[in-house]
């Protein structure tokens, strides 16, 4: 029998999506403080100290064990939990920070766990573990993307995570070995052996502009990555804002950056 709650779900959108989550009467999912966009009103919205699935017990130091986990991976103290309190089916939706792709995950189908980014997990069905996962590898850990810890979603329910731009999902044989941007990977399976591989040499690493280390992914398993990694997003905004110090630096031409600086004021 599983353990968590069986939700049905809906996703909207195709750049910017959210999800919509039908729950019959009695059910609940769980999700990360402030993700929630819009509730029917039978909808019972609760604040729950941990991750939410339950297994910490209803002791203290259960708690504040799972709470304190979350805080290393740099979540809130607190998850959300939403309940229908009504006698027919109700929704519940929840939209991820940035532009993006939500990712429904059925756990039971992934031998239920996956290891994830940080920041990547969006909601689960209630009873769904959300708990931490250690690089034992420093070269991962060091210059992996992700630091020495990362998610670890365990259950037989469903899980949604959020990526940015457009995810895909590659099938490893045993043996073959995927090598990507450290920041492009969104999920794997726990089969998977995640290393990196320096640059071969220091005029590469200094100016091919993929940085030191590329992440290996060693098969077999399935892995989910993304097209935009929020740090790059966040990271392009920056370096073409004023406090980056661009300027309009290679926007359009020199007629455009002069009229730009007349109206709008670099000085």
């Amino acid at each position: 029998m599983r353990r968590a709650h069986e939700v049905e779900y809906q996703i909207h959108g195709e750049d910017m999506q959210f999800v919509e989550i039908m729950l019959d009467p009695g059910e609940s999912i769980i999700a990360e403080a402030g993700a929630m966009m819009f509730m029917d009103s039978a909808i019972h919205m609760d604040t729950v100290f941990g991750d939410g699935s339950g297994k910490e017990g209803s002791d203290l130091v259960g708690k504040l064990f799972s709470a304190g986990k979350r805080m290393i991976t740099g979540e809130s103290l607190f998850m959300t939990s939403f309940t229908n309190t009504a006698n027919e089916k109700k929704c519940v939706s929840f939209a991820a920070p940035y532009p993006g792709t939500v990712i429904p995950f059925d756990l039971s189908d992934q031998g239920g766990m996956l290891i994830c980014q940080k920041d990547a997990f969006l909601c689960a069905a209630m009873g769904i573990n959300v708990d931490i996962a250690f690089q034992k590898n420093i070269g991962v850990g060091l210059f992996g993307g992700e630091g020495f810890i990362m998610q670890k979603l365990q259950g037989d329910g469903l899980a949604f995570m959020h990526a940015g731009g457009t995810v895909v999902k590659k099938e490893l044989a045993a043996g073959e070995k995927l090598m990507l941007d450290t920041g492009c990977l969104v999920a794997m399976t726990r089969t998977v052996e995640y290393d990196i591989r320096f640059a071969k040499d220091i005029k590469t690493a200094l100016f091919s502009g993929e940085g030191l280390a590329l992440a290996t992914l060693t098969g077999p398993g399935t892995v989910w990555l993304q097209s935009l990694p929020f740090s790059r997003l966040a990271n392009r905004i920056y370096s073409a804002s004023k406090a980056g110090g661009s300027k309009n630096k290679g926007e359009g031409s020199l007629l455009n950056a002069g009229i730009s600086n007349l109206f709008g004021g670099n000085d």
